[in-house]
């Protein structure tokens, strides 16, 4: 069941152009690719301040696209102003399986679907179109909280077969974006975990992280939980442009720093790597972080699967228009001449001579700041399992 309203109470309005709006339908095509790309002029004029997705193009399972017309300036919307809307999803489990060799887990959990911070490059905005809206701007302005997850969650793992494995939180969207502050279901998830001692990995890029040592350094304690920020850039002008909402490097950093000091092990991420706009910093991402108190690191590429491709074209348009081309010259050098390769083993790294380069930089950076090659185990062996959804507790 979805019921929807903004964060101030409106109710949501359809993923549509505003009512009274001319629109054009047309074929959508399968998968989504600009027929004319968007010129400097259209990419300017429908940017929105806060945002990184500069258009709202129709997922890759619609079978129409709806286009608005052209109209009179003096009666059209701000197209600046765009409100973030949060529909609240009853989700019927809770946790997600995978069997994805390449990745170090199997199990995973999204608090929410899509997210505020507004990172363009951002590989789960393809997933909205599931829900019938854009990856575009609906990826990061029409927001699902799965609330109730936490009273899920507790059915799933009472189960009589559950056999505990580490859960990694965050692997779509963040789990501390800004309506954490007030949904908390991140929140009433972790106190979940915590009670019954199973182990879970937090990835965020958000300082709101630090709210929750309360529970996460009881559980660090017991070697339950790894917390990995992802540190784009230390430059707070880009990270402006790359991560719109998303907290500044300097409180990012400062975030590692409270969480080592709370005893929490920290990985830094240096993610993702963008040619010719932000790998230069690579080094000095993982000197900063590891001052702070990271004790492990890693990166990944950028990847831009299905729709992003033309998103992010369109975002480097908007604030790069003199790099495309070279920027794009060297995703494409790393995806043997395509924008992305899902090769399971190649996605995260890409191949040829400019992954390679990435690759050994990260890896003399980090033995230099000695961060080890091997990545800490969480336990699983204190894991207690809830009682069943209705059963009484025993006494004995």
């Amino acid at each position: 069941m979805l019921t929807g309203f903004d964060v101030g109470g409106t109710p949501i309005a359809p993923p549509f152009p505003a009512a009274g709006t001319p629109v054009k339908h047309r074929r959508a095509e399968h998968p989504p690719r600009r027929a004319e790309p968007l010129s400097l002029d259209d990419v300017l004029a429908n940017r929105r301040r806060g945002r990184g997705a500069v258009s709202n193009p129709a997922g890759r399972f619609e079978a129409e696209e709806r286009v608005a017309e052209p109209r009179d300036e003096a009666s059209a919307p701000d197209p600046a102003r765009l409100a973030t809307t949060v529909t609240v999803e009853r989700p019927k489990t809770v946790i997600t399986r995978n069997d994805s060799p390449d990745i170090s887990f199997d199990r995973s959990i999204n608090p929410y679907r899509g997210c505020e911070h507004g990172c363009v490059y951002c590989f789960a905005r393809p997933t909205h179109a599931f829900v019938g809206l854009s990856p575009g701007l609906d990826f990061e302005t029409r927001l699902f909280a799965k609330e109730g997850a936490a009273g899920r969650l507790e059915r799933e793992l009472a189960a009589p077969n559950y056999k505990p494995r580490t859960i990694a939180i965050g692997t779509n969207t963040d789990p501390y974006q800004p309506i954490e502050r007030e949904r908390k279901v991140m929140r009433s998830i972790l106190e979940v975990l915590e009670r019954c001692g199973h182990p879970i990995g937090i990835i965020t890029k958000s300082a709101l992280v630090v709210r929750d040592i309360d529970l996460l350094a009881p559980m660090a304690a017991k070697g339950l939980v790894k917390v990995a920020v992802s540190v784009t850039t230390l430059d707070p002008a880009l990270a402006r442009i790359m991560e719109p909402r998303a907290p500044a490097p300097r409180k990012r950093l400062d975030a590692i720093r409270q969480l080592s000091e709370a005893g929490i092990p920290v990985t830094v991420m240096t993610a993702p790597m963008i040619p010719a706009v932000n790998d230069h910093e690579m080094e000095a991402i993982l000197q900063a972080a590891r001052q702070a108190g990271a004790v492990e690191a890693g990166y990944v590429v950028l990847r831009l699967p299905a729709e992003v491709r033309d998103l992010f074209r369109e975002w480097l348009l908007a604030h790069f228009p003199d790099k495309l081309r070279h920027v794009m010259g060297l995703v494409q050098s790393m995806r043997d001449g395509e924008d992305y390769d899902a090769t399971w083993g190649k996605r995260m790294t890409g191949t040829g001579p400019y992954a390679w380069m990435l690759g050994r930089r990260f890896e003399i950076a980090a033995a230099k700041l000695g961060f080890p090659k091997v990545r800490a185990k969480l336990r699983t062996d204190l894991f207690q399992a809830p009682a069943p959804h209705g059963q009484q507790l025993s006494l004995f």
